[in-house]
């Protein structure tokens, strides 16, 4: 039996740069169009769209072998380099198996432990509010993000981001969007402390 070695950093850089060439356009619109329709027809793959999450075990268990499937044939593109990282069926199981069964998110007492959940879990899902990456103006930043943390049901915030930053567009690669981004940072943590909740995930 063959040892394989889990995919590190360093082995995902050079498959980055030495992957097969595609064009993005082709990717996105030929590649995985083609690929996920085929293995829809294989695995009979026919979602209700009266229920969000499958509930047929078996149905699970065809949705799981199609992306595990679609993801070794199809592999990752790099926007970076325009290139496809391909991962063997090993790899990906290795990846899997090794990966955590459980993560904190937060800390002290607004802490919250993020787990699998099956569609029988007991357990309620975590909720993650906020305006989500969405334009917000300085002037309601802070506050808006206040009352998402004052709500107790919402155990994690999902920021939105600075429309502007002391007036300014924060362009793309500008100095502004720096400023812009360490802006929300602050203020955020700022609206959690002043919820009670200073220790919120964001």
């Amino acid at each position: 039996m063959s040892f394989v070695e889990r995919v590190g950093v360093f082995e995902t850089y050079d498959r980055a740069r030495a992957g097969p060439k595609v064009n993005e356009e082709e990717w996105d619109q030929k590649i995985i169009f083609r690929n996920a329709g085929k293995l829809k027809e294989k695995y009979k793959l026919k979602f209700d769209r009266t229920k969000i999450i499958p509930e047929d075990t078996d149905m699970i268990d065809r949705l799981f072998q199609a992306g595990l499937e679609m993801l070794v044939e199809t592999g990752v593109y790099c926007m970076d380099t325009g290139r496809v990282l391909k991962y063997t069926e090993k790899e990906v199981l290795m990846a899997v198996a090794g990966a955590p069964n459980q993560l904190t998110l937060g800390e002290g007492r607004d802490s919250r432990q993020l787990a699998p959940r099956s569609f029988d879990d007991p357990r309620p899902p975590l909720c993650q509010g906020g305006p989500t990456g969405a334009p917000v103006s300085e002037k309601l930043f802070c506050a808006m993000h206040e009352a998402y943390a004052r709500e107790p049901l919402v155990d994690a915030i999902v920021n939105g981001v600075l429309a502007t930053i002391n007036g300014k567009e924060p362009k793309p690669g500008s100095p502004w969007e720096i400023a812009a981004v360490k802006g929300e940072a602050s203020l955020v943590r700022m609206a959690m402390a002043r919820a009670g909740r200073p220790g919120m995930a964001m």
